[in-house]
């Protein structure tokens, strides 16, 4: 009845007669709590119990701390879960529909509270249980395309989102969230950017930096927010959602080529490069940044891309042979992260020509997280520029990597290529770079 609880803590729960699904009163030697008891895991401690506070956030609260615990509403049976669920139905059909699509990630998933495993959970009713005020919003449908950790996508797991995406919009979805993992966020992002050509609506990537079972999750508040942005947003392009700052009382979508993942358990890791982001959600209130790009418009899916793309990051003594087994291995594009305003050491050159010469499309970013290149300015970036190498302006190298895989996919034409790079297709490049 108490899954997860043990020792200290599941006899404190006995002793005041409460159970996971209660609504309780906490009062602490420092003050008073109101919200759900939850589940624990049973390889966690015993020295803490965990409640879901009004505002969607967990809160681990000390048994040492602990006064008195009083229950204020019994939880619920799964019986009345069910009239809750089939009530909640019945009002949605006059709402605009929203389609989620998971792809896995902390965010999609639920607690196996013995053992702490995760698995997918991503049911309307799952939804509609974990989150009620969504019933009031939008009609939700959902789809498990995946089950992945983020670092095990690869480029054809993105075409398989985007047609997915795709399937939905022709359905009638009048918003899109896609639920996914965050240390390759903003790389799907990008390539949903760039497949989903002329969208006619908001697609959303959300994902949460700690899972549901933790005191601190983003989980429950990034989901709402992604839903709600879903509906109301007047833009019709890909963001990424997550937290404005360590607090829940800001989050921000993010341009999906203008994002970046800059620090590791942070709930605000995220953050818009060179530029705006797209919106700002506070409570129930969306202030959106011009210019973005309306909604309306006829779909069209350009959803291939070149595998045979590489990063590469310069660094004092680099070996000149890593440009050679891609020569030999017949690549066709490389991004080079370089240095300052995009320099890379003169020793490499001739291996860079030789790349070139064999057909290999070269660009060249910056390992700087602000500003743009500017190869003019110092000679080594010169001689890079009358080789062929193709300056990114002030895009992420995560981005460029990822377009310079769709637009391999879409020509071989050297001419295109290059023109199609340069150009701004889904807000990547700016003429001037901002600082947000």
């Amino acid at each position: 009845m108490n899954s997860g609880y043990r020792g200290r803590a599941l006899e404190l729960l006995k002793k005041y007669e409460v159970n996971i699904g209660d609504r309780i009163l906490v009062k602490t030697k420092k003050a008073i709590f109101k919200g759900i008891l939850i589940p624990r895991s049973e390889i966690g401690d015993d020295l803490h119990i965990v409640i879901k506070i009004d505002d969607g956030y967990n809160i681990g609260l000390s048994v040492n701390s602990i006064e008195h615990i009083e229950k204020i509403i019994e939880g619920s049976s799964k019986e009345e879960n069910s009239k809750i669920i089939q009530k909640i139905k019945e009002s949605l059909s006059n709402l605009p529909k929203v389609s989620i699509i998971s792809t896995g990630g902390t965010i999609a998933s639920k607690i196996d509270y013995r053992t702490g495993a995760v698995s997918p959970a991503l049911t309307a009713e799952d939804l509609y249980r974990a989150i009620p005020e969504i019933g009031e919003i939008a009609n939700i449908k959902t789809e498990i395309l995946f089950n992945l950790l983020s670092e095990n996508i690869i480029p054809e797991y993105w075409t398989s989102m985007a047609y997915a995406i795709k399937k939905h919009i022709d359905e009638g979805a009048e918003g899109i969230v896609l639920t996914h993992g965050t240390d390759t966020m903003g790389y799907t992002a990008a390539a949903l950017s760039f497949s989903l050509r002329n969208l006619p609506i908001p697609v959303i990537l959300v994902g949460s930096q700690r899972s549901s079972d933790r005191p601190s999750s983003d989980a429950y508040l990034n989901l709402k927010a992604a839903i709600f942005t879903a509906v109301k947003a007047p833009f019709a392009e890909v963001g990424v959602l997550m937290h404005a700052s360590s607090s829940d009382n800001e989050l921000i979508v993010h341009r999906g080529t203008r994002t970046r993942k800059m620090h590791t358990s942070r709930r605000d890791a995220f953050q818009t490069i060179n530029s705006k982001p797209l919106a700002k959600i506070i409570g129930n209130k969306i202030e959106v940044y011009e210019p973005y790009k309306r909604r309306g418009g006829e779909l069209e899916l350009k959803a291939k891309f070149d595998n045979k793309v590489v990063l590469i990051k310069s660094f004092p003594g680099i070996p000149i042979e890593i440009f050679d087994f891609l020569i030999e291995k017949k690549y066709h594009g490389i991004v080079i992260e370089g240095t300052g305003l995009g320099h890379a050491p003169e020793y490499i050159f001739p291996a860079i020509k030789r790349a070139i010469e064999n057909g290999i499309t070269v660009v060249m970013t910056s390992q700087c997280i602000y500003g743009r290149i500017n190869m003019n300015v110092y000679s080594t970036g010169r001689m890079l520029l009358s080789m062929g190498v193709i300056p990114a302006e002030d895009m992420l190298p995560e981005t460029a990597l990822v377009k310079l895989m769709w637009i391999l996919a879409q020509t071989n034409n050297k001419e295109e290529i290059r023109n199609l790079f340069l150009t701004n297709i889904s807000g990547e490049i700016s003429e001037r770079s901002e600082y947000w």
